[in-house]
């Protein structure tokens, strides 16, 4: 193994060095989605429950004890009930995009990666046919295959690399992107249905005198 990583020469060292920060990002984003995914059908329900009781705390102690992006924005809408509803929505619009840098964290490094390592794996097999073709012009007809192994080793180890490496990192940053534009989406869509959650449960509990300030 060690004896391969040699002969793929400098760009190989550089190929590699790029999967380990690609690896280090696809793994800190799986575990990032995974922390913060929460059925949002439970939890909905749940806030619901406590904001027409006017329990707005144990609202917003639901939503902290909840680490999603879904979470956020219903804590921010309760923080914000007494405003007027366009207010409302333009708080909560804001609050969604809010979130976007979050979610999308790393993922211009890993686009990047995908790009560039079959580059640097091009780039390693220009290089190396080159050190053939020097050899070549060196010392003329070669009659000893050996001599030409080196350059010709670098030329498609470095292409190997570079594909192995583009090709997962490609389906790694499709899969989070698709993941993050979902949830963004759904973050939007959920703006009008939060609001007017917030102002029934404020006409709700209004009307019964029981609402409880946080």
């Amino acid at each position: 193994m060690i004896d391969f990583i040699v002969q793929g020469g400098a760009v190989l060292w550089v190929i590699m060095a790029l999967s380990v920060v690609a690896c280090a990002i696809i793994i800190e984003r799986l575990l990032y989605l995974r922390r913060i995914s929460v059925d949002e059908d439970k939890l909905f329900l749940r806030i619901k429950a406590s904001l027409l009781e006017g329990h707005y705390n144990e609202a917003l102690a639901i939503c902290d004890q909840n680490l999603s992006p879904f979470s956020t924005l219903l804590k921010v809408g309760i923080e914000n009930r007494h405003q007027p509803e366009q207010t409302q929505r333009d708080i909560l619009k804001d609050a969604a995009a809010l979130e976007a840098p979050k979610l999308e964290r790393g993922l211009s490094a890993l686009g990047t990666i995908s790009h560039i390592a079959p580059l640097l794996g091009l780039l390693g097999t220009v290089t190396g046919t080159m050190k053939a073709f020097g050899v070549l012009g060196k010392f003329g007809a070669v009659s000893d295959p050996a001599a030409l192994a080196s350059g010709v080793s670098e030329a498609l180890i470095t292409t190997v690399g570079g594909i192995v490496v583009a090709v997962p990192v490609v389906i790694f940053y499709n899969y989070f992107v698709t993941r993050v534009n979902l949830i963004l989406t759904k973050l939007e869509n959920q703006v009008n249905t939060l609001v007017l959650l917030i102002n029934a449960a404020n006409h709700g509990t209004s009307g019964k005198g029981t609402s409880e300030e946080a």
